[in-house]
């Protein structure tokens, strides 16, 4: 055997001896299902374990991390989105081969596309520009999401020739067009400093969601002023004699709050040693042992407060106030652009979107505000989905998923309370339940909480 081939095999051997053990158990917990992760200590496994996780759709409701030496060993409890365990045999395998494997081989990724990345101040009306100049110029949009945050926008757009299907040819004239008036579009106007960014890539297998916030962290939309009594609560202190430092975070739960958290750390060049993460009734409690890759811990003011500032724009960028409307129909060319027009003409704000086109059908989620991100007239609403077409456009959502649960519970009480008592409460549930009424007795929504 030559010197190559027992290379080869001692290769194979270090991977099969450091492969994830996994283990699936459903007796643990009475209302999750634990899985429970054992691996070889290396850069980023944590966050590759929790997208894995997220991105088959479970619900992660509580964790335990661990690291001791070069092996980690992670404990999640997981549910499916009703709250429910995982029962389906074939769900659970397919779990524990996908994290077997999922450090050591590649994502398939969007092959056959050409990836856009953008940059830029947000403003009313800024998406239905964007997709209207990528069909004028005969792109079809086959994959998109896009992120606000602070005034800012990050998006990732990926596109293919409307006439053959295939990328955009790299030497192009038309990609120099794009990436141009694109970059136009984007132009802040109102003096601030961040520049606007275009990228134009080709294949690739970059996850979008951990792309956006990066895009959003390389654009600085942590640097604002939180609302301390609304929105996360993050601290961070040191333990000298440990060598750590603690982070402490609590919020409303919801999903992918984890990977959000994680990714975030990981981008910042913050190593996760030690964590549990529970969640009680609707709020989620994180508490990270953490050290930045030099092996040092937080060790300024300044940076303690750019970590905290940080997270909680990792943990807002998400959390979404607004009308979900989601369109399904069969995709055809400039349907995207077309559909936006007529948000953005009826003074519609998309505050979030995701864009998927499979097998010739088109399914489109916006998150929408009026201009100065409120609540929408449920007139409008009427008006946006008679345009577009009342069977294709669905209202399915009003408030934010995490704020469900606490209004539902505080609707409950509503007859016992009187405006003399606790009026604030009382008035903002009354005002949801009126406009949820509204769109209920329009035939937007089946029901209202």
């Amino acid at each position: 055997m030559e010197l190559s081939d027992c290379s080869n095999e001692y290769e194979k051997l270090v991977v099969r001896m450091n492969m994830p053990r996994v283990v699936i158990d459903n007796g643990v917990c009475a209302n999750s299902t634990v899985v429970k992760i054992d691996s070889a200590r290396s850069p980023g496994i944590l966050l590759e374990s929790v997208q894995l996780l997220t991105d088959m759709n479970l619900w992660i409701r509580k964790a335990y991390i661990s690291s001791d030496g070069k092996w980690n060993m992670d404990v999640f409890h997981v549910s499916d989105l009703n709250g429910n365990k995982l029962t389906d045999e074939n769900l659970i395998r397919y779990i524990e081969k996908s994290i077997e494997t999922s450090h050591y081989t590649k994502s398939e990724g969007y092959t056959g596309l050409t990836a856009l990345e953008l940059t830029g101040t947000d403003r009313v009306g800024l998406l239905s520009e964007v997709f209207a100049v990528l069909a004028d110029l005969s792109c079809d949009v086959v994959e998109a999401k896009a992120w606000t945050h602070n005034g800012r926008i990050a998006s990732m757009v990926y596109v293919k020739d409307r006439n053959s299907g295939n990328p955009l040819d790299e030497d192009s004239d038309r990609v120099q067009r794009i990436e141009g008036q694109l970059r136009n579009l984007l132009k802040a106007d109102d003096g601030y400093q961040n520049d606007t960014r275009t990228c134009v890539s080709y294949g690739g297998n970059t996850h979008m969601e951990r792309r956006l916030h990066q895009r959003m962290f390389m654009d600085r939309d942590y640097e604002k002023k939180f609302d301390s009594e609304t929105g996360p609560i993050v601290s961070v202190q040191n333990l000298p004699k440990r060598g750590y430092s603690v982070v402490n975070l609590q919020c409303k739960d919801r999903m992918k709050l984890l990977f959000d958290v994680v990714c975030t750390l990981t981008d910042m060049a913050y190593i996760v040693f030690h964590a549990a993460i529970r969640t009680v009734g609707e709020m989620a409690f994180l508490e990270f042992y953490v050290r930045h890759s030099d092996g040092n811990p937080v060790n300024s003011e300044p940076e303690r407060q750019r970590l905290i500032q940080c997270l909680q724009a990792a943990i807002e960028r998400r959390t979404v106030k607004g009308v979900r409307l989601e369109l399904c129909t069969a995709d055809r060319p400039g349907l995207l652009a077309q559909v936006t027009r007529v948000l953005r003409e009826n003074g519609s704000n998309i505050a979030r979107t995701e864009i998927s086109t499979k097998d010739g059908i088109a399914r489109n989620v916006f998150y929408v505000t009026d201009a100065n991100g409120n609540l929408i007239d449920p007139e409008i609403i009427k008006s946006i989905r008679e345009k577009i077409g009342i069977e294709d456009l669905s209202v399915s959502e009003l408030f934010p998923i995490s704020c469900r649960g606490s209004i539902e519970k505080e609707k409950q009480q509503e007859p016992h309370n009187h405006l003399g008592h606790n009026g604030g409460g009382t008035v903002l549930v009354s005002l949801g339940s009126l406009v949820m009424r509204n769109l209920y007795q329009l035939g937007l929504i089946k029901s209202y909480f």
